[in-house]
């Protein structure tokens, strides 16, 4: 007799606290999202017209495929948007494991795809996923929960601060195994960060840095092809036709874009001259095409990006959820560092590392976690942003004056 009545009622619910959580989203982070995902396509539309004309006789065949990863990565926002932190904070032990698995899978021969001498992805079928972007965030996930856990043993003790960097060291080894530097770096800053930001002894944090900085500059050194990485970094004109040549083609890009660049589709240097123009080089086409103004929109974007982030963890952090706060810490310096690092190298301020631009280069695996990522703050602003205790004051003060009118009735 009851049972439509608790349907209509679980119905009216569910409407109420999707309601609930679209109106509390943080509007300024979606801007900024929405901002570089629009001109990411743009930028991808106009770096790989050439290239795909001739690969695939389709100039539009690299935009059509960004725009449906775009779509996916909008979904997977929604998704994850729509799922309470306490389940994310509870999963931190089992995510580390798939993380861990999906490494050591990808280096099973037979399963692992290899592409210029990397084997870094798992053919999906018409997709591929790249295994260290997923490893990325479900890392930062991990290092979160495990920071609410043992905070005080982390803060006091060396044993409470060695524990995750062994788990978080053992998927660094896997990733060097791939061989992926790039994501290794990106990783181990952003565990560091968050662990110097969880209250780790400086003294620790020190020591751990001084062994990673010796531990990279030994693999360097003793790595012909990362040493040849950092020889043409250094000087990159003194050979352009061979180790140097993706360089400097990226320089000529970048100087020839001046205050407001070649206008749009009007790049050169994507013309063939530019190797991976559409992903890891995307940058460098977009200061050709829309010089200084362009290139200081996208840094700004980035910039307001970091410290949206920083913001929702202090206010996380206010309501009295760690976890929130450090996984929005961690989300922050990693996008941060990953574009930093990828800037970088397109201007040959750092040695070639194979990144991509968070939420603009091209590839599915990159975008869609970024994307997932973003979700996941925008949830933890719903949860712990000023805007959402204000709002659940005043729902807690309408239930309870019903209660007192229903009572006097």
């Amino acid at each position: 007799m009851n049972a439509p009545k608790v349907k209509q009622t679980a119905k009216a619910e569910f409407k109420r606290v999707t309601s609930w959580q679209l109106e509390y989203l943080d509007p300024m982070l979606v801007t900024i999202c929405l901002a570089l995902l629009s001109l990411g396509l743009v930028m991808v539309a106009s770096a790989s017209v050439s290239v795909a004309e001739r690969n695939f006789s389709n100039p539009f065949y690299y935009f059509q495929r960004q725009l449906v990863f775009v779509i996916i990565g909008l979904v997977a926002a929604a998704v994850v948007y729509r799922i309470r932190l306490v389940q994310w904070e509870k999963s931190g032990v089992a995510l580390l494991g798939f993380a861990l698995f999906l490494l050591v899978l990808v280096l099973i021969p037979g399963i692992g795809k290899t592409i210029n001498g990397s084997t870094r992805w798992i053919s999906l079928g018409v997709i591929s996923l790249q295994v260290s972007e997923v490893v990325k965030l479900f890392l930062l996930i991990y290092v979160a929960g495990y920071l609410v856990r043992h905070g005080e043993a982390v803060r006091t003790s060396f044993l409470g601060f060695i524990k995750p960097m062994i788990m978080v060291g053992l998927a660094g080894l896997l990733l060097l195994l791939e061989p992926d530097f790039g994501s290794t770096v990106v990783i181990m800053g952003t565990v560091l960060a968050m662990m110097f930001l969880g209250g780790v002894r400086f003294i620790q944090f020190a020591l751990f840095m001084i062994m990673f900085g010796t531990s990279a500059l030994m693999l360097i050194i003793f790595s012909p092809y990362r040493m040849e990485r950092l020889t043409s970094f250094m000087n990159p004109w003194a050979d352009p036709f061979d180790t140097g040549f993706q360089l400097t083609q990226s320089l000529i890009a970048i100087g020839t874009g001046g205050w407001w660049g070649t206008g749009l589709g009007g790049s050169v240097q994507k013309l063939f001259y530019l190797p991976e123009s559409h992903t890891d080089f995307l940058f460098a086409v977009l200061s050709e095409e829309l010089g200084f103004m362009g290139v200081f929109f996208v840094i700004l974007m980035y910039t307001l990006l970091f410290f949206r982030t920083f913001k929702i963890g202090l206010q996380a952090e206010k309501s009295g959820n760690r976890f929130a706060a450090y996984t929005a810490y961690g989300i922050g310096v990693w996008l941060a560092l990953q574009a930093v690092i990828n800037m970088g190298v397109n201007m040959g301020l750092l040695p070639t590392k194979g990144l991509t631009l968070p939420l603009m280069s091209y590839g599915g695996s990159s975008l869609v976690v970024s994307c997932m990522a973003i979700g996941l703050l925008l949830r933890i602003h719903c949860e712990c942003g000023e805007f959402t205790k204000q709002a659940v004051g005043r729902g807690s003060r309408r239930q309870s004056r019903a209660a007192t009118a229903g009572g006097a009735a």
